[in-house]
């Protein structure tokens, strides 16, 4: 099972950490590991003083596919949750400064909590989904997927192309604006539309 991520893909996000607008997606793994299921705690690690929240809409490969067109890319997700993309940001600074890989920074142990997912069939549209992250009753990220500057269907057709998709894999599509530094006892709530997906604490 692979954990694909999508960087910068919501517009208001790049301005906000200083980047340039991708020209195509930007895409990073992550390793089973990663993974944090069941509304588990996420324990802040030592090795950064700085472990940033990034919300994502994340979709769920249902079928094998390589070399994937986006107008048939529908058919190879059936479900839909929300995941955070955990990272370290003063690592992820010093990182991109030196050109180095960002992994360290984002792949660590835990550092891809997702939550349940529910049948993509239940939308009207996916591309105009609205999701929101609160902290604390606080909302702190709030978007909709219509402001993705690469859809589903276009991040299928692009990674497919260099990875073969397989039955269960994942897919963050990115984060939009609002990300900032997570504390000890902060309660993390994930919504899709008003159904909290995700509910978590960091510890």
């Amino acid at each position: 099972m692979k954990i694909i991520c999508i960087g910068l893909n919501y517009r208001k996000h790049a301005h906000e950490m200083g980047w340039n607008l991708p020209e195509e997606p930007v895409v990073f793994l992550k390793p089973d590991s990663a993974l944090l299921k069941n509304n588990k705690p996420f324990f802040l690690p030592g090795f950064s003083d700085n472990i940033h929240y990034e919300v994502e809409v994340v979709i769920k490969i249902s079928k094998l596919g390589k070399g994937i067109s986006a107008k048939f890319a529908p058919r190879y997700f059936d479900e839909v949750t929300l995941g955070i993309d955990i990272t370290a940001r003063d690592l992820q600074n010093r990182l991109t400064k030196s050109g180095m890989p960002w992994e360290i920074s984002k792949c660590f142990d835990g550092a891809a909590p997702i939550g349940s997912f529910i049948p993509v069939n239940g939308f009207k549209d996916i591309s105009d989904l609205d999701f929101r992250l609160e902290i604390n009753d606080m909302v702190v990220q709030k978007s909709n997927t219509s402001d993705m500057i690469f859809g589903f269907n276009e991040i299928i057709e692009y990674v497919s192309k260099f990875f073969t998709l397989k039955t269960g894999d994942l897919i963050f599509t990115g984060t939009p604006s609002g990300v900032g530094k997570l504390k000890r006892n902060d309660n993390l709530i994930a919504y899709l539309g008003d159904k909290p997906l995700l509910d978590f604490l960091i510890k």
